[in-house]
């Protein structure tokens, strides 16, 4: 999702400054626990960031992962960067996007809403969000499926669009591949083994299964 961040964080400080190139400044109207729900829902599959509880996938594995948000954005928080030019970097990558980072996840006050929410805890040991559904999507099988899947996965019944993984209304797992892959992970998807229960993994595989008509 953000790449070369401290050459883009000075280009966006100077934006600011000129008013030239740029979306636009966020709003402050921007909510930050709307943002962070939709951050775990959209980008958490590739990005690590501790407050949202989201450890992306290994660049290793994934070359469309995204980089560690807190690490990327510690230096320049600890030289002094705005909070104001954090968000605005954030919300210049997500409506110019640079590979692998998908097109048009977000836009509008959505984007803004993620743009201050990564602001304000990226980098930031201290910083903590209320307000927001718990991270791990509970134990409802369509909200864990939208917070830990479909970010990576298009899947018709759940409303997501995501590209890295395979197309489930195409794949039409059964039970037992979605159990196993879910748990195990592979090739370029991360195993959720020991980042979900034993029981949110089973409602994700008969979510996946059932929804995909086996």
């Amino acid at each position: 999702m953000l790449r070369g961040l401290r050459g883009v964080l000075v280009l966006a400080a100077t934006l600011a400054v000129t008013g030239c190139g740029t979306e636009g400044p966020v709003e402050s109207t921007a909510d930050p626990a709307q943002g962070k729900q939709l951050f775990v829902q959209t980008c958490g599959g590739c990005h690590t960031l501790r407050e949202a509880g989201t450890t992306g996938s290994n660049p290793v594995q994934n070359p469309s992962s995204g980089p560690n948000l807190d690490h990327a954005f510690s230096a320049p928080r600890r030289e002094g960067f705005d909070d104001s030019v954090i968000a605005e970097t954030v919300r210049q990558q997500i409506a110019y996007p640079v590979p692998p980072m998908p097109k048009d996840l977000l836009d509008g006050s959505d984007a803004d809403d993620v743009a201050q929410y990564v602001a304000l805890v990226a980098g930031n040991p201290k910083a903590e969000v209320r307000g927001a559904g718990p991270a791990g999507g509970g134990n409802d099988p369509k909200s864990l499926f939208t917070t830990n899947c479909g970010s990576c996965h298009t899947f018709k019944e759940a409303g997501t669009s995501g590209q890295v993984g395979p197309n489930l209304d195409q794949v039409h797992p059964t039970y037992q591949r979605a159990l196993t892959q879910i748990t195990n992970g592979g090739r370029v998807m991360p195993a959720f083994g020991e980042r979900l229960t034993k029981q949110q993994i089973q409602a994700l595989a008969r979510y996946v299964s059932k929804s995909g008509g086996r």
